[in-house]
């Protein structure tokens, strides 16, 4: 048995495993999860892009009605969402701290988009609001 080889090879399979959890591993702030949202959304053909954002849509529209108020604030807000290999939102970031914005996360969270191409995957809601 030839063991510096059986040792390289263990080495670079233990290398390609850290390689791939720390790709994998969950952004640990907004700034993190946003950029990654950012790159994952980009890459996504145009008719997975047309599904994320039909599916983005209805979570939303869910999300605003429950949580609208008449004099809500209506200030920008984004959450950006982890998607699990089924499109379950398994962890989401917020930046804005409205009462409104703050709602809309807790809602969006553990909700279910369209499939995504990859997990995990990420995307953003990006909100504002005109009169």
């Amino acid at each position: 048995m030839n063991r510096p080889s059986t040792m390289r090879a263990v080495l670079l399979a233990c290398a390609l495993c850290v390689t791939s959890l720390a790709h994998a591993q969950s952004p640990t702030d907004y700034t993190g999860a946003k950029q990654r949202a950012d790159a994952d959304e980009a890459s996504l053909p145009v008719a997975q892009a047309t599904a994320m954002r039909d599916a983005q849509g209805v979570a939303l529209e869910t999300a605003i009605a429950g949580c609208a108020t008449p004099t809500a604030d209506t200030s920008p807000f984004v959450v950006v969402a982890e998607l699990d290999a089924g499109g379950k939102v398994v962890r989401t970031w917020r930046e804005g701290g409205t009462p409104l914005a703050i709602c809309v996360q807790k809602r969006i969270n553990g909700s279910t988009l369209s499939t995504p191409p990859r997990a995990p995957f990420f995307t953003s809601f990006e909100l504002s609001f005109t009169r």
